[in-house]
C-alpha cells in the first residue's frame, strides 16, 4: 500500500478496500514523488477531520456553510476584487461580466438549494416501503478552469458543503490567485459561523498534473470542469468522477423567428465575458429565406462580416499551429482584430466591433472555424431547409461539441421537439441568450450550474446540469409491503397477441 492509501480509505473510522487505477493513473503515480503524495495526504486528512465534524452538525450547519460560501463571492466589494484579479491574472474575459456571473449564478444556486434537505431522511414512500437517507460522499476534489476561476469553484463548493462534504480545489495555475482569494473570503465567513477552514482548501502552488492526479486518487469524488485532458484524467483516476464535455454550441434561426430579437440575444450571449463560456454560440445556422436579413440584424448589434481574405488571415492567427491560440482566447473582438491586423474590421462600429462573423461550409480539423473558438468569433452557415440545418448542426457536432446543447430561434414549437428527438444534445435552448440560459436562468427551469453534463454523446456519465444531487450518496431502507406479483399474461399479453408464444 502506497503512502496516503490508508488515510484515503478511512471514513468515519472504517476502512475500505483500495480502488483500482487505470494504467494511465498508475503511470502518473509512479512519477509522483513521495513529497507530493505526502503534501496532498496532509490536505486530505485535514479535510476528512473537518468533514466528519461538519456532517455531524446536521442540516442547519450545512445550510450555513453553503450560505457563507455564497455571500463570500456575492458581497459587492469582494465580488469585484475577484473579478478584477481573475481578468488580470488569466487575461481572459472582462470584469463587468464576471461580476454579473459571480453574483447571478451564485444567487440562482442558493435559490435552487433553499429548503432542500441533504442529510438524514429525505423521503418516505408508504406504498413502496422505501425510505431514502441522504449521506455525504466525503472529500470532493474540484477541478476548475481559468475561464471562470471564481464562479465555477464556488458553485462546486456550495453544492458540496450543502451536502455535508469537504472540498479541495485544484484550480488551473492561472486561476490559482483568484481561488486563493475566494478561499480567504469563504474562511472569513466561516469564522462567523464557527466552521473549520479545512472544509474548503486548495492545492498549493505550484500546481502540477502529478499533484492534481494525486488529489483525484485520494479524494472520494472528483468533479472536473475544464480541459478535455483534465476530464480524461478524472475519469481514469480510479475515483468516482463527474466530468463535462466539450462546448461548441450551434444556434439555429428559421424563417419564423423574430430576427431582431434573435440577433440581440445571440449578440448578448456571444459577447458575454468575451465568449469564454462553453455555452457561448460558436456557429450560427440560418435558413436561406432569412439569411441576409439575419446578417443585417447582427450587424446592427455590432457584428462585422469578414471577407474571404480577412477570414484566411484570422484563421492563421487563431490556429497558428493547428491549435487554438491563447493570444485570442477570451479577448474582445476589437483586440482580436488588432492582433490579426484587420484594420478595416477594427475601425467598424466606431472602433468597437462586437462580433467577428465568418462564413463557412465545411466541417472538421481542416475547417477550424467549425470548432470552439472561446472568443467573440461566430461562424455562419446557410441552409436551404430546416432538415438541412439539422444536418449541418449534426456535422458540426460530429467534429466537436456533441452532447452539450443547441440553440433555436423559432416560433414553431415542433422544431424544438424535432431537435430534442434527433440531435445528439442534452439541452435545446429556445429563444434565449444561450450562454446565459444553459446553466440555468431566472426565466427557465434548468438548475443553476457552471458544469453541464453531455451524456454519452460527449463522453460523460450524466446529461443534466451538475447539481447538489451529484454530491450525495443515497441509502435506501426497503420494508416488506403487500406482494405485487403480476401474472405472465399481464406483462406479456400484448406481445403474445402480436407475435404468439
Amino acid at each position: 500500500m502506497q503512502i496516503g492509501d490508508l488515510a484515503h480509505r478511512q471514513i468515519f473510522g472504517r476502512s475500505f478496500p483500495d480502488k483500482g487505477c487505470s494504467m494511465t493513473t498508475q503511470e502518473s503515480l509512479r512519477k509522483t514523488d513521495a513529497g507530493t503524495v505526502s503534501e496532498v495526504q496532509a490536505l486530505v486528512q485535514r479535510a476528512r477531520a473537518a468533514q466528519a465534524r461538519h456532517v455531524e452538525m446536521g442540516q442547519a450547519a450545512m445550510d450555513d456553510a453553503a450560505a457563507a460560501a455564497g455571500w463570500a463571492i456575492m458581497e459587492p466589494t469582494r465580488n469585484r476584487q475577484l473579478a478584477e484579479l481573475s481578468v488580470r491574472d488569466t487575461g481572459v474575459g472582462n470584469v463587468e461580466d464576471k461580476v454579473r456571473k459571480n453574483y447571478r449564478k451564485t444567487l440562482g444556486l442558493l435559490r435552487d438549494l433553499q429548503g432542500i434537505r441533504t442529510t438524514g431522511v429525505i423521503s418516505e414512500n408508504a406504498q413502496t416501503g422505501i425510505t431514502e437517507i441522504a449521506r455525504a460522499v466525503g472529500v470532493v476534489a474540484a477541478i476548475t478552469p481559468s475561464t471562470n476561476p471564481a464562479a465555477t469553484p464556488v458553485n462546486k463548493i456550495i453544492n458540496a458543503l450543502k451536502c455535508g462534504n469537504a472540498v479541495i480545489l485544484a484550480p488551473s495555475p492561472k486561476g490559482l490567485s483568484t481561488a486563493r482569494l475566494l478561499l480567504d473570503f469563504i474562511h472569513a465567513e466561516f469564522r462567523k459561523c464557527g466552521l473549520s477552514p479545512d472544509l474548503v482548501q486548495a492545492l498549493p502552488s505550484p500546481i502540477s498534473k502529478a499533484m492534481t492526479a494525486e488529489l483525484m486518487r485520494q479524494a472520494d469524488l472528483v468533479v472536473a470542469t475544464g480541459s478535455a485532458a483534465n476530464v480524461r484524467m478524472a475519469y481514469t483516476s480510479g475515483t468516482p468522477a463527474f466530468g463535462v464535455g466539450v462546448g461548441n454550441v450551434a444556434s439555429m434561426v428559421d424563417e419564423s423567428a423574430d430576427l431582431a430579437d434573435a440577433a440581440r440575444k445571440i449578440a448578448q450571449s456571444k459577447t458575454f465575458d468575451n465568449a469564454t463560456s462553453c455555452s457561448s454560440e460558436n456557429s450560427l445556422v440560418v435558413l436561406d429565406s432569412v439569411y441576409d436579413a439575419m446578417l443585417r440584424e447582427l450587424e446592427t448589434c455590432g457584428a462585422v462580416l469578414l471577407n474571404a481574405q480577412e477570414k484566411e488571415v484570422l484563421q492563421g492567427v487563431m490556429w497558428p499551429d493547428g491549435k487554438l491560440s491563447g493570444a485570442v482566447t477570451g479577448k474582445d473582438a476589437t483586440t482580436i482584430a488588432h492582433i490579426a491586423g484587420l484594420d478595416r474590421v477594427a475601425k467598424m462600429h466606431q472602433g468597437h466591433p462586437a462580433i467577428l462573423l465568418v462564413e463557412e461550409q465545411g466541417f472538421g480539423r481542416e475547417h477550424p472555424f467549425s470548432g470552439e473558438k472561446l472568443s467573440p468569433v461566430l461562424t455562419v452557415y446557410r441552409a436551404k431547409t430546416f432538415d438541412q440545418a439539422c444536418a449541418t448542426v449534426r456535422q458540426i457536432y460530429e467534429y466537436m461539441g456533441a452532447g452539450h446543447s443547441v440553440s433555436l430561434h423559432s416560433k414553431n414549437a415542433d422544431q424544438a421537439m424535432a431537435l430534442g428527438l434527433h440531435l445528439p444534445v442534452a439541452r435545446v435552448i429556445v429563444n434565449q441568450a444561450h450562454c446565459l440560459a444553459t446553466g440555468g436562468n431566472f426565466d427557465n427551469g434548468l438548475p443553476f450550474s457552471l458544469s453541464m453534463g453531455c451524456g454519452t454523446w460527449g463522453g460523460n456519465n450524466f446529461s443534466e446540469n451538475m447539481n447538489y444531487r451529484h454530491y450525495l450518496n443515497i441509502t435506501r431502507i426497503a420494508r416488506v409491503i403487500a406482494p405485487n406479483e403480476p401474472s405472465q399474461d399481464q406483462v406479456l399479453g400484448d406481445y403474445f397477441k402480436k407475435y404468439g408464444q
